[in-house]
């Protein structure tokens, strides 16, 4: 049987803690920053923890162990 192979993705969008936590960029902090407020935007500079619903796919596309 061939290895999964890494989502490319996946990899350059998210990264697993040592404790195995999914950390990913925020939502909305992209464009439309004029109305957001000056501390929503500095909120949205630090990493966020993922989902718990969403780990297990992105530990599959990262090929990191449950």
């Amino acid at each position: 049987m061939p290895k999964m192979k890494t989502h490319s993705g996946a990899k350059k969008r998210f990264k697993v803690t040592a404790n195995g936590k999914v950390r990913g960029r925020h939502a909305f902090s992209s464009h439309i920053l004029e109305k957001k407020t000056p501390k929503r935007k500095r909120g949205f500079r630090k990493p966020m923890k993922v989902s718990d619903h969403d780990v297990p796919r992105i530990k599959k596309m990262l090929g990191v162990g449950k």
